[in-house]
């Protein structure tokens, strides 16, 4: 059946402007775009472009880039099917923004969220106990406070490695983004003379220096001794809280994200820019001394596990960091001594919590310093983004990732946001035109322009997915439950379907179609800091450009 797939928020009037038609031709069509009052504003011929690998549909293109008078309630018509409506305009991208970093203040820990502050967001504080945990059995023999922070996900744990990546993202966009330093975002601390954002992200830095044992290392995660049902909201869960072992991974993020905190922060409070440093030199050392203490794969009751055995990366990472921060000449030894300073870190995903190098080289090229070699450091960043621009241009639906085999990773949306961000920051670094417009165009595969014609951000577009997996926004489940909070991103396409409602309802699924908006669905459909935290930096990319 002909259909038509557009990004449901709209699109830049001076950016680029494409859909996808799905349809048995072969030979181009007539396209048609009406305005609001049904009223034909534009026209032309379609691109036939055979069959698209990651759905197995037989696609055209429809390029309407010359358009560019804005206007709301715009649709496009091919072959008999009429899209959802979009706007053409410029400042689309700034609620989604916005949206996208509201999301975090509902996911805190150990504190009442304030219906008045973020509506259908309120609840009580949930885990107040979280101040005095004890360590499991094979963890230690000592109690720490780990109160605040995010939870992670759709559970109620509080993961290291997840939190860190989501810290540097945001902090990352705070650095290198305009814009971001007098976002509102309607916090309890808001008014208090620093940046919303910075505010946000204390809060889970906080929890991160909380996790550091006396040893200097770091505990991995802390969660339930057992899962909870869903739904369960925070302040109502029955189960108690234990720490899990100190990893090197759990370490190595502290030392990352403290160090590249306390350069950020030195500016609003001296003290805590200090305290954070101290945290990331004690971090890096005892990872150094402990640089095999690796979460296992087995670690999964009451948490997920997170499990990770390869932290040259997370090395490497920690090194650029405290260099850039510092400037100190041992960190900048660390980083030109990592075997992965010279290799090709942009595979098919660029980054994630257990794939840090990127993130290194991003910072690395970005900020400055006087590490040598630095051009080749920028320079291999544009190679990056040529490849995953290359898959952009060559996609019918414009999605910058093409996994191995077809076969989409867990979390596929974030992946194909964190490579956007690395054509981003490409344009950041050389100023062409082609990285910009793959950035803006690569968000319309998140916001509509899909084989499912669903936007995978809550309340944005005519249809979006609501019922991510989660044990407090469970309206599915039970209906005096709220849904996600707008500016939400569900996880996307796995082909690894290891939910049972995954596999009851997704078998045989073809890429794209591997996902489904059920609350069960865990594998395809959850929320996490880390998934919101690239819609957050590549949403603040276009609304700073649009």
């Amino acid at each position: 059946m002909p259909a038509v797939a557009v990004n449901q928020v709209g699109y830049l009037s001076s950016g680029p402007k494409r859909a996808t038609l799905v349809t048995d031709a072969v030979r181009p069509l007539t396209w048609r775009l009406a305005g609001a009052d049904g009223g034909i504003v534009a026209d032309g011929r379609t691109e036939p472009r055979g069959t698209d690998v990651s759905s197995g549909q037989n696609v055209h293109i429809i390029d309407f880039g010359a358009h560019r008078r804005a206007g709301d309630g715009f649709t496009l018509t091919a072959d008999g099917a009429t899209s959802h409506p979009f706007t053409i305009g410029a400042g689309l991208y700034r609620p989604l923004l916005t949206d996208a970093l509201k999301f975090f203040y509902c996911q805190r820990s150990g504190i009442e969220i304030r219906e008045d502050l973020r509506p259908g967001c309120g609840r009580p504080a949930g885990h107040l106990t979280d101040s005095d945990v004890p360590c499991a059995p094979d963890a230690g023999d000592y109690r720490l406070d780990v109160r605040g922070g995010w939870y992670d996900a759709g559970d109620q744990g509080k993961y290291v490695v997840n939190g860190g990546i989501a810290v540097w993202q945001l902090l990352h966009a705070f650095e290198h983004r305009r814009g971001l330093d007098d976002l509102a975002l309607d916090l309890p601390e808001s008014g208090n003379g620093v940046p919303d954002l910075l505010n946000e992200v204390r809060w889970e830095l906080d929890f991160l220096l909380r996790m550091q044992a006396p040893n200097g290392m770091v505990h991995h995660k802390m969660h339930d001794s057992a899962w909870t049902g869903l739904p369960t909201l925070p302040h109502l869960d029955p189960q108690p809280r234990v720490l899990r072992p100190v990893s090197t991974a759990a370490t190595l993020n502290l030392a990352a994200v403290a160090a590249q905190g306390a350069r950020i922060y030195r500016k609003h409070d001296t003290g805590y820019a200090d305290r954070l440093l101290a945290a990331a030199r004690t971090a890096f050392t005892a990872a150094g001394d402990n640089p095999i203490r690796y979460a296992t794969v087995e670690d999964t009751i009451g948490g997920g596990p997170y499990d990770d055995d390869d932290v040259r990366d997370e090395f490497y990472w920690a090194a650029a960091e405290l260099f850039l921060t510092t400037g100190e000449q041992r960190y900048a030894d660390a980083v030109l001594e990592s075997p992965l300073h010279t290799a090709d870190v942009f595979g098919p995903y660029a980054f994630d919590w257990a794939a840090t190098a990127a993130a290194a080289r991003l910072d690395l090229a970005l900020t400055p310093s006087a590490l040598p070699g630095r051009d080749d450091v920028r320079a291999s960043v544009v190679a990056g983004a040529d490849r995953y621009l290359a898959i952009l241009r060559a996609h019918p639906y414009a999605v910058a990732y093409a996994p191995p085999g077809n076969q989409w990773h867990w979390g596929s949306n974030s992946m194909v946001l964190n490579n956007l961000v690395v054509l981003a920051v490409a344009h950041d670094l050389t100023g062409e035109p082609r990285y910009r417009d793959g950035v803006v165009e690569g968000l319309d595969y998140i916001l509509g322009r899909n084989a499912l014609r669903l936007s995978y951000v809550t309340g944005y577009g005519a249809d979006y997915a609501e019922n991510q997996h989660s044990r407090w926004y469970a309206h599915q489940l039970d209906p005096s439950l709220p849904h996600p909070p707008r500016g939400t991103l569900a996880g996307g396409p796995n082909s690894g379907l290891q939910d049972e409602v995954a596999q009851a309802r997704l078998a045989g699924c073809v890429g794209q179609f591997c996902y489904v908006d059920d609350i069960e669905s865990w594998s395809t459909n959850e929320l996490t800091i880390n998934w919101n935290a690239p819609l957050a930096w590549v949403t603040a990319f276009a609304a700073e450009i649009g």
